[in-house]
């Protein structure tokens, strides 16, 4: 990607497919001038800030299509360029025939996040907000969407804006004693020096404390064991965790045994699954047996996965193929008790009795776990973090070099390292791979 295009890109912004509206955006020097040939009523030369309503005229298209056209005059629009979104039917042979029209006119399709990446080359967004926007729109619920407007907001960058500045003027002042060595002058006192870098190592600790918690998910993978009374739910559920004290679930072979559900966080080799063993599906006789079923209900919609136990050689019944259906959250259907009988193929199969089954089916899970998809910000978190830990490095060997009064050479070259690792987290130092690396990442039209 060239990060220095002046020619005008063309994108289709909106979710493709039929839909009551689509826009078409611009962006560019002049990108009015491409949408000239094809919109009537005519566009003024100068318009400004503009909306006009007429009609787009295709090529192939008898009738003339309705559209809106917005125009948005640089520098004040999100590219800092001249920006002009064209609003019209979402129909895509039509949206087709129109993106045709606009490349013909001089424009040229959009990269994937070329239009955030103009906005931060014309300075409107830093690196780690421009990162935030592609985290809002591919936020899967809505902890993701807070921690990712609450970046693009500049809760990462703003607060060591600060000490960007703090250390650009104390670089300045140690450099400058240097350029007057021979003199009798002291720009800045050793005690200063020393306040300035433990308050920046301060600010740096709590910022990397603060993208730790937000990289940690709220709670481990959850499995809920779900199926009919006596299924071999808990049987699985003690023969999973390896539990024979109180924390194991109680057996019997009287089908309603589990009254409460139990969880049990289980290490899969370094992945963590929270085991859940919920009551069998059954009409509540009395209020107990009614609460046990809206809480096997209620962790079983919070689950990341369910596992539904099939009992081998035991009829299926609707439930459990309604259940195997949905979607979210997704269900594996599991063959249990297989020591008593022949057991289906095409789902795991175990036995709590022999163990068969059971390494496999903690492989299944383990693949499961890690499958999970990456929160929207963790690639967002992991470049800032590397940034933070390598210019916290760079501080403690400059407190360091003040404390043992070593050469002030040693402290400039350690300040310059900081402000540097700063500056590429927030973009000020960037190369064309680093923003490639990071723009890639969007859609088209973004």
């Amino acid at each position: 990607m060239t990060p220095r295009n002046q020619d005008v890109i063309v994108a289709l912004s909106t979710a493709a497919g039929p839909g009551g509206r689509a826009v078409v955006r611009l962006s560019g020097p002049g990108a009015a001038k491409v949408v000239v040939p094809m919109f009537q009523p005519e566009i003024p030369s100068s318009p400004g800030r503009l909306l006009l309503e007429g009609y787009l005229q295709l090529p192939g298209v008898a009738s003339p299509l309705a559209a809106d056209l917005y125009l948005f005059p640089a520098p004040h629009t999100y590219t800092g360029e001249d920006v002009v979104e064209i609003h019209t039917l979402s129909c895509p042979p039509l949206l087709e025939l129109l993106t045709a029209r606009l490349l013909q006119s001089g424009a040229r399709a959009a990269r994937p996040g070329e239009f955030t990446m103009r906005a931060f080359l014309a300075g409107k967004l830093d690196l780690t907000r421009a990162e935030a926007v592609n985290a809002v729109i591919e936020a899967g619920d809505e902890g993701e969407l807070k921690q990712a407007l609450t970046q693009l907001a500049g809760g990462l960058a703003r607060p060591l804006e600060g000490l960007r500045e703090d250390l650009f003027n104390l670089l300045a002042d140690v450099e400058a004693a240097l350029d007057f060595a021979d003199e009798d002058i002291q720009f800045v006192g050793r005690e200063d020096i020393l306040h300035h870098l433990t308050h920046g190592m301060a600010q740096l600790t709590t910022a990397r404390r603060q993208l730790k918690q937000r990289a940690v998910t709220e709670r481990p993978f959850r499995v809920v064991l779900a199926g009919r009374p006596n299924a071999g739910k808990s049987s699985l559920f003690n023969a999973l965790t390896g539990t024979s004290d109180g924390a194991s679930a109680l057996v019997s072979a009287e089908p309603g045994t589990t009254r409460d559900y139990l969880i049990h966080k289980l290490d899969l080799g370094g992945a963590t699954v929270e085991l859940v063993d919920t009551a069998g599906w059954q009409a509540g006789q009395d209020t107990i047996e009614a609460q046990a079923q809206a809480l096997g209900r209620e962790q079983a919609g919070q689950a990341d996965l369910v596992l539904l136990c099939f009992p081998a050689g035991e009829p299926t019944i609707p439930e459990e193929w309604d259940l195997l259906r949905q979607e979210r959250p997704p269900v594996l259907g599991v063959t249990t008790k297989c020591d008593l009988a022949a057991a289906p193929s095409g789902m795991p199969q175990v036995s709590a009795l022999t163990g068969e089954g059971l390494d496999a089916l903690r492989e299944v899970l383990d693949e499961s776990v890690r499958s999970r998809r990456q929160p929207a910000l963790a690639p967002s978190l992991s470049r800032c973090r590397g940034h933070i830990d390598l210019c916290l490095a760079c501080l403690r060997r400059a407190h360091a070099v003040v404390l043992f009064e070593e050469p002030a050479e040693l402290l400039a070259l350690e300040l310059r390292g900081a402000l540097e690792q700063l500056g590429e987290m927030v973009g000020a130092v960037y190369t064309d791979d680093l923003l490639d690396r990071i723009f890639s990442r969007f859609c088209v039209g973004k």
